[in-house]
């Protein structure tokens, strides 16, 4: 067998190809035999429209089974996947298709005028195809009248089999170049670590166009050989309708909270289950708290990244420690480390750094940035502060570029935010770092309220100093409806930054 990711997939398929993989609610099933056919169609159309491996393809569609049919037939056909969030507009699309180069362009039909435009303006060739929410498309009925079987073509491990762009919160998006062989070794070790198993029915509710949904979720169940229910989005009414069908859920914290929100979650309801697992964002104690009181069950909270999937997680037999993301995978090394690269030891707050099989082969482009990336003796500085107890569970404070250094002091938002969070009346918060004329920099804390929240922000100034030393307390305390998300449910600082740099500025000068 060679290095090709989908020969892998293919290995672990059922011997009785009729049997189910893609079920759309209230909708068709798609079986393993049409996954088979399907993607051989489509990888002949993408070679009909140009593709040689190793060329692009960039995929900006609606959540579909032909979706992920596309994905398996990149890899048939040797073609490095580009997916890309729906929600990007026209001059993020610039900016990639000018940077990747892909040899075929895959986007929603309303879009077509649109992406053909900006391929012209990119001044690449790219043949653009569309394809539907419901399937349809340019690229279906090319696919259409092709032969339904394709000879996988050979690639070596490190070869690419998909590039995913950082979101560019900080400075140019970045693309992550992920090889066959990061790919297949984390989803080989993911599947083995959370014990699936032949009855095993994923509850599909993420989107496709990131490591989550697609490599994570999407590739242990390929590996498993059984079936996923494919959600559209998700939908809480709609998840709890479908969980007595399901074994294993993944979810990102806000799909927890919402789900914690109804008075339909129970055990009962929960008792086919065997796993519900979350990430992508740090979950609350209080979310892990209410989610195993109204649900029975214990949420496994795992960590990891784009460039590199998953890099840690709580054990399935075992203690799930609430606030920690697990220990390193098998197959992992972490380490802290501090700014200077001296390693720290046990229980020390730093950057956590890897290495490992799955770790990414760097950035599309970026040499000088893949470089800087990497310690000398090849781990990968993922930018994530946090520590490692004496059990080995690693706990996540913040992101490193988010540290606030007020008056020389380094300030971790998450150890205000959990502070914070603590308050009765509190749903979640978040803290940023803003230009300060004495301290260099101090946090404003953005906080959502209950409805029946009796905060004041001089309340929560003032029991914030009975709890933490004085220059950690932020200086400002505003209240809103909610925070800023990305498709992730990550809090999107870099938004809250700049939505309240002039109400912060004002306020400083006021001060003053």
């Amino acid at each position: 067998m060679g290095a090709n990711l989908y020969e892998l997939f293919h290995s672990r398929f059922p011997a009785d190809r009729t049997l189910p993989f893609i079920e759309v609610p209230d909708g068709p099933i798609w079986s393993y035999g049409q996954l088979e056919a399907l993607s051989a169609r489509y990888a002949h159309a993408l070679v009909a429209a140009g593709t040689e491996p190793g060329d692009r393809v960039a995929v900006q569609v609606d959540k579909s089974p032909e979706a992920i049919f596309l994905y398996l037939a990149c890899l048939r056909a040797g073609a490095v996947l580009l997916p890309l969030n729906t929600a990007y507009q026209s001059d993020e699309l610039a900016y990639f298709l000018k940077d990747a180069a892909p040899r075929v362009v895959v986007c929603q039909p309303a879009r077509l005028p649109e992406l053909q435009r900006l391929v012209g303006e990119a001044g690449i060739e790219a043949t653009v195809l569309t394809l539907g929410a419901d399937g349809t498309g340019s690229l279906t009925e090319a696919a259409s009248d092709q032969p339904g079987s394709f000879a996988t073509c050979a690639r070596a491990g490190d070869d690419i089999a998909a590039i995913l762009y950082s979101s560019g919160t900080t400075g140019r998006p970045k693309g992550a170049m992920m090889s066959h062989t990061n790919l297949g070794a984390n989803a080989t070790t993911l599947h083995k670590l959370w014990g699936f198993l032949p009855g095993d029915v994923l509850l599909h509710a993420l989107p496709i166009f990131h490591t989550h949904g697609l490599f994570v979720a999407t590739n242990c169940v390929l590996l498993n050989g059984t079936k996923m229910i494919f959600c559209p989005k998700f939908d809480a009414d709609q998840v709890l309708d479908l969980l007595p069908r399901a074994t294993v859920f993944m979810g990102v914290p806000t799909f927890y909270t919402r789900l914690v929100a109804s008075p339909r979650l129970t055990p009962d309801l929960c008792r086919n289950m065997r796993l519900f697992i979350s990430g992508s964002a740090p979950l609350l104690v209080e979310t892990f708290t209410a989610f195993k009181e109204k649900a029975g069950h214990t949420i496994l909270e795992r960590y990891g990244m784009t460039e590199g999937g998953m890099f840690t997680s709580n054990p399935l037999v075992g203690e799930r420690k609430p606030g920690t993301v697990g220990p390193a995978l098998p197959d992992m090394d972490i380490r802290v480390a501090d700014e200077q690269g001296g390693i720290l030891p046990q229980g020390e707050v730093g950057i956590i750094e890897v290495k490992g099989p799955n770790v990414f082969q760097g950035y599309w482009n970026m040499p000088e940035k893949t470089k800087a990336e990497f310690t000398p003796d090849g781990f990968f500085k993922t930018g994530d502060v946090g520590f490692i107890d004496a059990d080995g569970y690693v706990s996540i404070v913040g992101r490193a570029k988010d540290l606030i250094i007020s008056g020389g002091y380094n300030v971790y938002p998450k150890e205000v935010e959990d502070a914070i969070d603590r308050m009765a009346g509190v749903v979640e918060s978040a803290v940023v770092g803003m230009p300060h004329p004495d301290f260099g920099e101090a946090g404003l804390a953005i906080i959502v309220g209950a409805k029946d929240c009796a905060l004041t922000p001089e309340a929560v100034i003032k029991d914030l100093k009975g709890r933490l030393a004085n220059y950690k307390v932020p200086k400002q305390v505003v209240f809103v409806p909610d925070l800023p998300r990305n498709a992730m449910g990550k809090v999107q600082k870099n938004v809250l930054r700049e939505s309240y740099k002039d109400q912060w500025a004002a306020q400083q000068e006021k001060a003053s």
